[in-house]
């Protein structure tokens, strides 16, 4: 592994700070978030859901008069908005008998989960969705099924029932190294079945995960920053886990304690899809903070 020193230099200290080299705000959120912001100056609007699962985000919609709710029959204005996990077509159908304008932020990943899925459907095949059971996404890739089982580990995949053809594909955000396992297992559990899986793990995530892995081998803490709900922060967390024993899940500078920042040595930050440029700055200002000095930044590579 080499570093690469970022384009502004800074006063040399003990503790370096490294990024990673693919971190926070990914296109599908930055994409969804411009949308509603646009549409938010054109008339009252609601988002059916959390637009994307960072306080920050959500909190600076509000105060441009975006509301939020679960349930279409109870909006209460004309417009409202697919956030950027997705809906399934009986959800958007509930939305268009409200008598709502329904825009979409679907991140655009997503939607081609939800044509794999309703592919291999279509086609025969029994769905498995390697995924968080219960996460807005993956409610979104199954409402419209007729049967198919979510499953997120090898005890999940133990109590599936045997099936001639089996249809994986992925939530997203799931670490593709996890999926290819657990696919392999399905295989192994089932050995006279068809397994067709489809990579439906975006690259954004892939890009991360990836980066969270070559962060964590060369730090000796890491902060890991992104909304206390985001599954894919989390998911970031645990893997840098897996790589450095120091790993804190932050959801901004406020969360930093001074007694995590050693005195030497290296500190690695990465981010959620959706966590803003400006929440990583402010962690790292608050890190520099604490130390009392100015740090050198690096991205690791």
């Amino acid at each position: 592994m080499t570093t690469q020193t970022l384009p502004y230099k800074v006063k040399e200290a003990e503790l370096t700070i490294l990024r990673a080299e693919h971190l926070g705000m990914c296109f599908g959120v930055r994409d969804a978030i411009a949308l509603a912001q646009r549409e938010a100056a054109k008339q009252p609007l609601t988002v059916l859901g959390e637009l994307v699962h960072n306080a920050t985000v959500l909190d600076d919609l509000e105060q441009r008069g975006v509301r939020f709710e679960n349930e279409p029959e109870r909006v209460s204005t004309a417009a409202a908005m697919i956030t950027a996990h997705g809906a399934s077509d009986s959800a958007r159908a509930r939305a268009w008998a409200a008598g709502l304008q329904v825009s979409d932020a679907t991140c655009p990943l997503v939607h081609y989960a939800h044509e794999q899925v309703r592919d291999l459907a279509d086609a025969g095949f029994y769905p498995v969705i390697i995924g968080q059971r219960g996460h807005v996404e993956v409610r979104g890739l199954t409402e419209d099924l007729a049967e198919y089982d979510v499953v997120l580990n090898e005890v999940d995949f133990d109590a599936l029932q045997s099936h001639p053809r089996f249809g994986v594909v992925a939530q997203t955000t799931q670490p593709i190294a996890r999926v290819r396992s657990l696919v392999d297992y399905l295989q192994v559990r089932f050995p006279r079945a068809e397994v067709r899986f489809v990579d439906t793990v975006c690259r954004p995530t892939k890009q991360r995960q990836q980066a969270a892995v070559e962060l964590a081998q060369q730090s000796d803490l890491v902060l890991v920053i992104g909304g206390a709900n985001s599954y894919n922060t989390a998911e970031l967390a645990r893997t840098c886990g897996e790589f450095c024993e120091s790993v804190h899940h932050v959801q901004g500078p406020v969360d930093v304690r001074a007694e995590w920042i050693p005195e030497t040595g290296v500190l690695g930050i990465t981010a959620g899809t959706s966590t803003p440029d400006e929440t990583i700055d402010a962690v790292e200002a608050r890190v520099r903070e604490i130390s009392g000095v100015l740090l050198p930044t690096h991205r690791a590579a």
